[in-house]
């Protein structure tokens, strides 16, 4: 796991450098995540949302690693005419089933999913990565009642806790306290982990409670991996040079 860990991590940057497209520190904070999940939980008949569309990135990186997305396919990110763009898009690709990318929306599309498995009684299970920052939008607690009401215990609700958004910290643009405090009181099971742990990662995914939804409240660094990426607000933004490229690959091939 960590040697496939490290080959997405440069898989990613040198995609994102040579499209000459931001969004990177929080792609590479969540990219441990999505790893895990795909390569060590999710079953065929399990279904995944990714709700914060800018780290689209890591999962196009995940797909490929899985063998859905070719070395082609990596190449034409972001660029016309590609079904491999900045946020997931609505067709074109296997295994990805909503766009999103307009923050706040995708736990409600993850919510309907379960909830037609739950009427079907359809086996597995739905997965939604979520930002911290995503909690600003009050959509997300309409839908966190909603999966409370309909005990959609067939949803497990990952959030990429990195403290940061586009405009400052969570703290500083809204805060919203405690989130798993927040997420008990609507009768959701809450665990927490370090995000960047991928046993503690599988561990938590593999959680199947019998009557309640999981909400995996996974603290990671924005820009993991790379140490002038790590907890800088800026890549949030910013695309790399040629300079930052070679060293941010150097750090993440040592790791």
């Amino acid at each position: 796991m960590i040697d496939l860990l490290r080959r997405a991590r440069l898989r990613l940057l040198q995609m994102h450098y040579e499209s000459g497209v931001g969004h990177i520190g929080g792609n590479l904070s969540c990219l441990d995540l999505m790893l895990t999940l795909h390569h060590r939980v999710m079953h065929s008949d399990d279904r995944f949302v990714l709700s914060k569309g800018h780290a689209a990135g890591a999962l196009y990186v995940t797909l490929w690693s899985l063998g859905d997305l070719t070395e082609d396919d990596l190449k034409s990110f972001h660029k016309d005419p590609t079904h491999l763009a900045g946020h997931p898009p609505p067709e074109g690709i296997q295994n990805i089933l909503f766009a999103t990318g307009s923050l706040g929306h995708g736990l409600g599309l993850a919510a309907g999913v379960a909830l037609g498995k739950q009427l079907r009684k359809d086996p597995g299970r739905v997965f939604c990565l979520m930002s911290d920052g995503e909690w600003n939008e009050g959509s997300n607690w309409e839908a966190l009642a909603f999966i409370s009401h309909h005990r959609l215990n067939n949803i497990s609700i990952i959030v990429d806790l990195n403290g940061l958004q586009g405009f400052g910290s969570t703290k500083e643009v809204a805060d919203i306290g405690v989130l798993a405090d927040r997420f008990r009181g609507l009768a959701l099971d809450v665990v927490c982990i370090d995000g960047h742990n991928p046993e503690s990662i599988e561990e938590a995914l593999r959680l199947d409670p019998a009557d309640k939804a999981v909400a995996i409240i996974a603290t990671t660094v924005k820009g993991h991996g790379v140490s002038f990426m790590e907890n800088q607000m800026a890549w949030h933004y910013l695309p790399m040079n040629a300079e930052q490229y070679l060293q941010a690959s150097e750090e993440i091939g040592r790791r």
